[in-house]
């Protein structure tokens, strides 16, 4: 048994499989121990432990100090951490012989989420990233990182339950149920909040579960995080790979993927906020915000009634979740099914997700008018290149061959134009709803106001 195994503070699933992952499927000694110790693990075993003891200056198996220990076995594992190459490290030692490390020297990245004071070297994290893509691709399944708040829940503290909210409080569902599974409203009373899971998002992730390996990333707090994957995955079946929260960030303010164990080439992300995915935006598919108690409306400035005030919410089959499975499902069966018998290993799911997303607004050509600042340049405005990025062709004057005019009224001469040659005139939110949505939006449902009287 590994360091990983033996000594962890945490026993989590996720550390345990972790540890299996490093003893079983790196399987180091075969590679850094003579043949002869491979034969008997349990012999390994204790030379790890004896290398420890050596380096915490405990007792010995028989009592001894550690300096009476047999000279022959201090230098079998002398022997054994200069073959060794170090791949990671717990608290400072070595986890796979045992030897206290500078781990200054090494290029490693904190991995605090598999296992308390994790840090695995850069090349080995590419390594098992490499290996366990091949094998999850063989299994035709690619990674989902999953945000928490606003793409799959949506929490308030109780303090800030409006009083038309107060309703609520008589519908939520308990969390001493034999069932949670069947819940969606639950009342946090140790950490004074309400949780709402999104609709549709338990079918959401059993079917997303035949497709991808799923980690959640939020940027909450660890105790927080690990209490929505309760109420998400009360079987512990979806979230195997981890629960990576705030602090396991190696960048403040940011999300990364070099704490995922898995090629950056076959991962996908859904969150409601890009920014913090400097790095990975073409992994990312942007969710449309889950606001469903008054609190997250006026946290993102929304001088409005929330669903929860307005009794009402995201339907089953219409809301986002669910448009974006059917999104998941396109883009899985392109990667997998598209040139049979090509090597998988080849592929890029960031190209098939630019494929999927142009073909979006294919054939629309867009013009836009007062919707950009004074002397703004028109290209660098991010309805622009959402637009493009939807597969549109966007340009700066009308003619011919423009099929949309987005504006903010009708009072300028290019929506005027766009009424007088029957084109579609429409309001910025609707390239908005296309991106989240990820199919085009019917024109009618996004008018353009009459301009105000002088």
């Amino acid at each position: 048994m590994s360091l990983a195994a033996a000594e962890s503070p945490q026993h989590s699933s996720s550390s345990d499989d972790f540890a299996a992952f490093l003893d079983g499927e790196l399987d180091y000694t075969s590679d850094t121990l003579p043949d002869e110790e491979d034969e008997d693990e349990g012999d390994t075993g204790r030379v790890k432990r004896r290398k420890v003891e050596v380096q915490e200056g405990v007792e010995g198996p028989e009592g001894c100090s550690t300096s009476q220990l047999d000279i022959e076995q201090i230098l079998e594992a002398s022997t054994e951490e200069d073959m060794c190459k170090h791949p990671g490290f717990i608290s400072g030692l070595c986890y796979m012989c045992g030897h206290k490390v500078d781990v200054e020297k090494y290029d490693s990245v904190a991995l605090t989420y598999v296992h308390q004071g994790m840090r695995v070297v850069t090349d080995e994290i590419a390594r098992v990233g490499k290996n366990e893509s091949k094998k999850l691709l063989r299994q035709k399944k690619l990674y989902l990182v999953l945000d928490l708040d606003h793409t799959l829940l949506n929490s308030t503290r109780l303090v800030d339950v409006t009083p038309e909210e107060e309703y609520l409080k008589s519908q939520i569902d308990s969390l001493r149920a034999k069932d949670i599974s069947r819940g969606s409203l639950f009342r946090l009373d140790f950490m004074n909040m309400l949780t709402k899971l999104r609709p549709f998002v338990r079918t959401f992730l059993e079917e997303a579960n035949n497709m991808f390996e799923m980690y959640i990333y939020t940027m909450g707090e660890r105790s927080y995080a690990l209490q929505m994957a309760s109420l998400l995955d009360p079987e512990k079946v979806y979230f195997r790979s981890g629960v990576i929260a705030k602090d396991d960030s190696t960048q403040k303010h940011q999300k990364g993927l070099d704490v995922v164990l898995g090629q950056e080439s076959a991962v996908l992300i859904l969150d409601d906020t890009e920014s913090v995915w400097a790095k990975h935006k073409e992994n990312l598919i942007l969710m449309e915000r889950y606001h469903f108690f008054a609190s997250s409306c006026r946290q993102f400035g929304f001088n409005c009634k929330s669903l929860s005030e307005l009794k009402s919410d995201e339907t089953e089959t219409e809301g986002a979740l669910a448009s974006v499975l059917k999104v998941l499902k396109q883009i899985h069966s392109m990667f997998f099914d598209s040139e049979p018998g090509a090597d998988l290993a080849d592929r890029d799911v960031r190209q098939v997700l630019k494929t999927v997303r142009r073909s979006v607004l294919n054939g629309c050509t867009v013009v836009f008018s007062r919707v950009f600042p004074t002397r703004f340049q028109a290209e660098n405005h991010h309805l622009w290149k959402m637009a493009e990025q939807l597969g549109a062709i966007c340009l700066t004057e009308v003619d011919p061959s423009v099929t949309h005019v987005v504006s903010t009224d009708t009072g300028t001469e290019k929506s005027r134009w766009a009424l007088q040659e029957k084109k579609f005139l429409v309001h910025p939110q609707w390239i908005e709803a296309t991106n989240y949505f990820w199919q085009k939006q019917p024109e009618d449902k996004f008018p353009v106001s009459q301009p105000k009287s002088q």
